[in-house]
């Protein structure tokens, strides 16, 4: 669909420390989860907030970045695109979706000195994108520096 747009950007703090894994090509991958907070005054007039998490996933370059230095609780800036999977449940018979941010870029918000010297530094992954939803291709492009 030409004219069309999928893009996401979010600036959140990890739930936990990034699942680094390898798929059996060799292509490194980084699931985790970062939270959003939203915070408004319901019609009664009282504050109120409400937390958002967000799956995201990393592959290549990116993913070995993140493993290396996003942890547990740290501010990040991610850049990237919504992807649906869907399948169906072996036990029930269902079907199953699940909805994740792709990340194509990455930014460390937190300050120097924070809690293991948070750099403040960013990476741009691969603009590339894998040739079939589940699983990555050798189309991606790797970045050989970090700029950070």
């Amino acid at each position: 669909m030409s004219g069309s747009v999928n893009r996401v950007i979010l600036v959140g703090r990890l739930g936990k420390d990034p699942e680094i894994r390898s798929t059996p090509s060799g292509t490194t991958v980084a699931k985790f989860t970062i939270a959003t907070d939203e915070r408004y005054t319901d019609r009664a007039g009282e504050k109120q907030e409400r937390t958002e998490w967000h799956n995201i996933v990393a592959w290549s370059k990116l993913a070995e970045i993140c493993g290396q230095y996003l942890k547990k609780g740290k501010l990040v800036f991610i850049e990237g695109s919504l992807r649906t999977d869907s399948w169906d449940d072996k036990e029930t018979g269902q079907k199953k979706y699940r909805t994740e941010i792709v990340a194509q870029n990455m930014q460390m918000l937190d300050k120097r000195g924070d809690d293991e010297g948070g750099s403040g530094g960013g990476y741009a992954g691969s603009r590339s994108k894998p040739s079939s939803q589940t699983s990555p291709s050798s189309d991606f492009v790797e970045d050989d520096e970090v700029p950070f």
